[in-house]
């Protein structure tokens, strides 16, 4: 789902950038059928801000930062009106490009989350909503509050292009991270609930989101990740954040050892360690790729190993390929943030060349280039020796 999708339908409808159905026929519940008539606008309205749609995360059919997004878009009388009227409004236009199945699936999940808030009880409550100053590194804070990219790289090494490593988290955050899925994990087990695994290469772990931490995770993106994708990683979405999947992973002798070559299902993302005692377990970065070349040979200037470090971050794009290797001794703990962009993936369906982010694609225009001017210089001579002769 995304909002260039929604701007090119309203384009086809010949809607102006007031059309829509202003105040009109919107209700206080959502109707059965999605309305046809419901449009965007063609161009945001940058000056507007949002609401916040955090505390409807388990009655949405959709993330939350979604409609934030969405809101900026909606026709000006629609601006003004309830928090409900406009969750009405974009919601039915949301259903309407959404697959049944899709929809089908959204809602199961959003059962299976509710299930689990029901009858887990949190250990640290106060993980669940954001305290910047008791979770992250002052010198990261002073950073983010200045929020240039001078201030950025005075925190950041950056062993290769594309790859930051900054000190982000406190250790009593990481603690506290830590044993709260050590509880979920133990009420897990207790309960003998089926819980979902973090993603199709990892076996142990938890979506921290399933649990009630969406709401701290979205504002750690928003506000925190956001700043600096901006700067770093604006050609692969990072100015248009607007949803997330966050857990956690575990690697040890007794859990998954190792992490095989692959790619994230992110534009950015972040990976910190939160402890404990461990050796090995090394990131090894190998090139940024697009779905294209993400098998292509790894050039020698794209090999890079990265060793964690509790609270240490590393930011980079999700098509960045990594690994993980084996964790030899001791028990590692990370936590990862996927962050997505549905506007950058909506405009990637139309787009053939990626050579502002891909290291393939990059060096396929380098030789296309190269031959062009051999082309050009090797015709100007023939010119030149028809001249003389």
């Amino acid at each position: 789902m995304s909002l260039e999708a929604f701007r090119i339908d309203r384009h086809k409808h010949g809607r102006s950038d007031g059309g829509g159905t202003g105040t009109n026929g919107v209700t206080a519940s959502a109707p059965a059928t999605p309305r046809a008539s419901h449009r965007l606008r063609l161009k945001p309205k940058s000056d507007h801000k949002p609401e916040s749609y955090d505390d409807l995360q388990h009655q949405l059919d959709f993330s939350p930062m979604l409609f934030s997004s969405l809101e900026r878009y909606l026709p000006i009388p629609m601006m003004a009106l309830s928090r409900d009227a406009k969750v009405n409004y974009m919601r039915d236009i949301l259903l309407r490009y959404s697959p049944e199945g899709e929809r089908t699936r959204i809602l199961k999940h959003r059962e299976y989350r509710q299930k689990i808030l029901m009858n887990y009880k949190p250990l640290h409550r106060e993980l669940y909503s954001m305290h910047a100053a008791r979770f992250f590194t002052p010198s990261f804070l002073k950073a983010i509050r200045d929020g240039t990219e001078e201030s950025f790289r005075s925190i950041i090494s950056e062993p290769s292009p594309g790859i930051l490593v900054f000190e982000m988290l406190q250790p009593n955050f990481c603690e506290m991270l830590r044993s709260e899925v050590d509880n979920f994990g133990r009420w897990v087990h207790d309960a003998d609930f089926r819980i979902m695994l973090p993603n199709t290469m990892n076996r142990y772990g938890a979506v921290l989101d399933d649990f009630g931490l969406e709401t701290m995770l979205n504002k750690m993106m928003d506000g925190f990740i956001c700043p600096m994708a901006k700067v770093f990683f604006p050609e692969v979405g990072g100015c248009t954040l607007d949803s997330h999947h966050g857990f956690v992973v575990e690697y040890g002798v007794d859990r998954d050892v190792e992490l095989g070559f692959h790619v994230d299902d992110s534009e950015v993302t972040l990976n910190v360690c939160l402890g404990e005692q461990f050796s090995g377990g090394e990131l090894f970065f190998r090139g940024v790729r697009c779905d294209k070349h993400v098998s292509t040979e790894t050039q020698p200037e794209e090999i890079v190993d990265y060793g964690h470090v509790p609270g240490v971050a590393v930011l980079h794009r999700g098509r960045h390929r990594h690994g993980a290797r084996a964790t030899t001794a001791g028990h590692r703990v990370n936590l990862l943030l996927w962050c997505r962009s549905s506007v950058f993936r909506e405009l990637k369906k139309y787009q053939t060349d990626f050579s502002s982010w891909c290291g393939e694609c990059q060096r396929n225009k380098r030789e296309r280039h190269q031959l062009c001017i051999a082309a050009t210089k090797s015709e100007l001579m023939k010119r030149e020796r028809k001249t003389a002769s």
